[in-house]
C-alpha cells in the first residue's frame, strides 16, 4: 500500500485494492471484499470522466471481483449490479483490454456471468452461456480458467463426456496450467474415483500425465 500511494497512480492504489479484495475472498471473508470493492470503486469515481483505459480497466476489474464475492454469499441483486456496472464499463473501453494485466472487457465480464451462474447454483445460466464465449483474445490464464469452470459446469450436469472433452482442449493450449491446477485436478481425481470398471484410455492417459491414481 505503502509503494501504491508513492505511484501516485489511482489505477495502480484500486488495483491493489482490488487484489486484498480477491484475497480477503478467498479466505471466505466474503462480505469484506465486497466493502473493499465497494471502497475501490469509490475511490475511482472521480477519474473514470476522463476513460483512461488503465482506470476504466481497474474500475471494471473491481466490480468483477465484487460480483464474485456478493455470489459467493448469495446477494444475486448485487451480483446484477456489478455486472451490469461492469459491462457499462467494458462499452466505455471499446472492446477486450489487457490493461495493467487486467484482461477486462466485454469477454472477461461475460466470463464472470458464467462464473457468478455456477457459484449461485445456476448450472443452466452457465451452461447457455459459457460454450457460445469465444474467448481467444484472452491471455491463455483466463482462457484456460474458463474452460475449466465449462468442464466443472458439464460435469456436474452429469455430462461426463463433454467435461472430459473441456479439460483435454484447454489441455493442449496450457499443459502445465491444466496439470497443476487444484479445480482441474479435483474433476480428475473424481472421475478416477467414481467411474465404474475400468477408466476410459483418455482419462487413465490425462490422470498418469497428472500423477493422479484412483
Amino acid at each position: 500500500m505503502i509503494a501504491a500511494n508513492r505511484a501516485d497512480d489511482p489505477a495502480i492504489l484500486a488495483s491493489l485494492m482490488g487484489s486484498v479484495a480477491f484475497t480477503v475472498m478467498s479466505t471466505g471473508r466474503v462480505q469484506t471484499a465486497v466493502d473493499l470493492v465497494e471502497s475501490g470503486a469509490a475511490y475511482l469515481q472521480p477519474f473514470l470522466g476522463v476513460g483512461v483505459a488503465d482506470v476504466l480497466s481497474v474500475y471494471g476489474t473491481l466490480l468483477l471481483v465484487g460480483s464474485m464475492a456478493a455470489a459467493r454469499s448469495n446477494r444475486r441483486d448485487a451480483v446484477r449490479g456489478f455486472l451490469s456496472e461492469a459491462d457499462r464499463t467494458a462499452e466505455r473501453l471499446g472492446g477486450d483490454r489487457n490493461h495493467l494485466w487486467t484482461a477486462f472487457g466485454p469477454t472477461n465480464v461475460a466470463i464472470h456471468r458464467v462464473n457468478t451462474a455456477m457459484e449461485l447454483g445456476d448450472i443452466q445460466v452457465a451452461l447457455q452461456l459459457g460454450p457460445t464465449l469465444d474467448t481467444s483474445e484472452l491471455p491463455i490464464e483466463r482462457r484456460i480458467r474458463h474452460q475449466l469452470e465449462l468442464a466443472r459446469a458439464f460435469n456436474l450436469a452429469g455430462r461426463r463426456q463433454d467435461s472430459i472433452d473441456a479439460v483435454l482442449d484447454a489441455e493442449r493450449v496450457a499443459p502445465e496450467q491444466i496439470r497443476h491446477h487444484y479445480l482441474n485436478r479435483q474433476l480428475v481425481l473424481t472421475w478416477m474415483r467414481t467411474v465404474q470398471g475400468s477408466p476410459p484410455f483418455v482419462l487413465q492417459a490425462l490422470a498418469q500425465r497428472m500423477r493422479i491414481s484412483r
